[in-house]
């Protein structure tokens, strides 16, 4: 979650001294948000390319750092993933190159088999499929509150939601979730 280390209002001190000038600070904001902002791209873009996003989203934070007004109920966090959500969406348009890469493949080699790692991607493989099938707005309220781990509020902001419509909008999404899954996997949900 991204919370675990510094509370809002050390984020809020830390970017004011950012705004004028302070690269030590931004390097504190960097390292409490590079984890989820990475986690939030690696789900969205290929591999190899989630690392050079995730800069250019922090080199975007910088450049636009002007730009945040603190704001009641507005978390910094928020207006971070705002810009990361708008990285993301420039990469696929900009990237026409991109593939993806069959869930059904396996690999033939059996030195890389390991049952954990199997059992890890199968589920991978069929929670990634029920997301598929869900509609867009329900797949970024889930990835933002479950794999990201941004509370309700954060979520509305980066959304441009009410924290009520987050909370519906997350309780239809895992129900549809859970009718897109297997039967074995509803004990879990």
């Amino acid at each position: 979650m991204v919370t675990k280390d510094l509370q809002n209002p050390a984020i809020l001190s830390l970017v004011a001294k950012a705004k004028e000038g302070d690269t030590e600070s931004f390097s504190k904001i960097y390292e409490h948000f590079f984890e989820p902002v990475y986690r939030y791209a690696a789900l969205r873009v290929p591999q190899e390319a989630a690392e050079d996003l995730v800069s250019d989203i922090f080199v975007k934070a910088w450049e636009k750092l002007h730009t945040y007004k603190e704001r009641k109920n507005v978390p910094f966090g928020a207006w971070l993933f705002r810009i990361a959500r708008n990285e993301v969406i420039d990469a696929y348009r900009t990237t026409k190159t991109w593939e993806e890469v069959p869930e059904d493949l396996s690999d033939t080699d059996e030195f890389n088999r390991a049952d954990t790692s199997t059992k890890k991607l199968y589920i991978l493989q069929i929670v990634r499929k029920a997301m598929d099938k869900l509609p867009k707005r329900y797949r970024e309220v889930l990835s933002l509150s479950f794999i990201v781990g941004l509370r309700n509020s954060e979520v509305a902001q980066t959304l441009k939601i009410t924290e009520g419509s987050v909370r519906i909008l997350k309780f239809r999404a895992l129900q549809k979730l859970k009718e897109n899954l297997p039967p074995e996997f509803e004990e879990n949900l």
